[in-house]
């Protein structure tokens, strides 16, 4: 089937050569075409560009594009979508006074996220995760990362992943999985830590690994929860199964974690909402993308990933959602986007190589995803009617997508 799309007033990510991410000043560079067509066949960008060089093509369908912007759908390479209830008591809690570790502290948290879906079919778990990626894929998500880490048992991690293969068996979107059971200590390990390493080590990377269950494995990186040392020696156990790691670090506390994931040449490193110097400069001229979560940072009213000294420094950065039930419960990459203009002064081009481009890098989708480029997957996002793509952005409370392509078909 052979779709074209014609007059978009603006044509967004257009990469004529492969680009596997961009970096520094480059992150301000958004290659576009005004008045461009885009010709897809089946799912996959055959050809695009400026109306007047438009070839003589037979189309299936043409969709006139005037006065909307075509862009690539949003990578998010960072959430928890797959979970059981929601955390909204402990919503109230902070806006009474609680801190994010307060609450972890007294059985909330991670813990409690676990409880509920240790106590929940698999089910009912995917009933409930399949809702949330529909309504991720109409806000423009045409790839995403889903974690395990709410069960911290055999038992409880393998239902999750067995839930988000279920998720990309079943729906047209791109799906990485990646097994976090290094999430937390679970209550009856709190006095055996090694117990627990020992069980993800021994007993789960096994399990996952011979029914392929992930692509990645995650270690929370953060002070009461997994130290740089455990969180080394769980990366190692990962790699030994085959596993790439991707790590969680610098949300809360600098405690070296950065530089262990470089060291273990971890596809990417997210969160970094505290960051020093020398994380800054581990992350010089290494493969590892720097990933940040906006829209956590707004939930918990936390720092922001300091953007501008990493761009300045020369860093890549990728923006995702972390949605998850207890500090982001939103999968809205387009108020990603806008947080991070609005909150860590990027720029609209640099937010939007963030969450296209960067993402596909940050799950291994460089080659597929992430950019307007011949011979990648046809997920394009629409817009309605804008005056321009900063518009994106400036109107953060606004809905402006008309309508979604994944594998180069309308979402419905």
């Amino acid at each position: 089937m052979t779709t074209l799309i014609t007059n978009i007033k603006e044509l967004l990510q257009v990469r004529e050569t492969f680009v596997s991410k961009v970096s520094g000043a480059e992150m301000a560079i958004l290659p576009t075409i005004k008045n461009a067509f885009l010709i897809i066949k089946d799912n996959l960008i055959a050809d695009f560009g400026a109306m007047e060089n438009l070839p003589d093509v037979t189309a299936d369908q043409i969709i006139d594009a005037t006065g909307r912007i075509v862009l690539p759908c949003w990578c998010d390479s960072h959430t928890h979508i797959v979970y059981a209830g929601n955390r909204e008591q402990e919503f109230v809690d902070r806006i009474n006074g609680l801190s994010y570790e307060e609450i972890a502290n007294r059985g909330g948290g991670i813990l409690n996220s676990a409880k509920k879906l240790n106590e929940t079919s698999e089910e009912e778990i995917y009933e409930q995760s399949r809702l949330r990626l529909e309504e991720v894929m109409n806000l423009g998500t045409g790839a995403i990362e889903i974690k395990s880490g709410y069960g911290l048992t055999v038992e409880g991690e393998l239902k999750m992943l067995q839930v988000i293969k279920k998720l990309a068996d079943n729906y047209p979107i791109s799906i990485k999985a990646t097994f976090l059971g290094a999430h937390a200590f679970p209550l009856h390990y709190e006095e055996n830590k090694e117990g627990y390493i020992d069980e993800i080590i021994s007993k789960m990377l096994p399990e996952i690994t011979k029914n392929k269950l992930a692509e990645y494995i995650d270690v929370f990186c953060e002070s009461g929860y997994f130290s740089v040392e455990e969180t080394e020696k769980i990366m190692e156990a990962g790699i030994r199964f085959g596993l790439t790691p991707k790590i969680h670090v610098n949300q809360f506390k600098s405690l070296g974690g950065v530089k262990a994931g470089v060291k273990h040449k971890a596809l990417s490193v997210d969160h970094l909402e505290n960051m020093n110097r020398e994380d800054i400069e581990v992350l010089k001229d290494s493969e590892t993308m720097p990933v940040a979560l906006p829209s956590c940072s707004y939930f918990l009213s936390i720092p922001y990933t300091p953007a501008r000294e990493m761009i300045s420094a020369g860093l890549p950065i990728a923006l995702a959602t972390d949605f998850n039930p207890g500090s982001t419960p939103s999968g809205n990459m387009n108020f990603v986007v806008a947080t991070a203009c609005i909150k860590m002064k990027m720029t609209p081009e640099e937010a939007i190589n963030a969450a296209t481009i960067n993402g596909a890098y940050a799950m291994g989708l460089s080659e597929t995803h992430g950019s307007i480029t011949k011979g990648k997957r046809a997920n394009l996002i629409i817009t309605k009617p804008v005056s321009s793509f900063y518009q994106i952005p400036y109107a953060f409370g606004s809905n402006l997508i008309e309508s979604v392509l994944i594998e180069g078909k309308f979402l419905v």
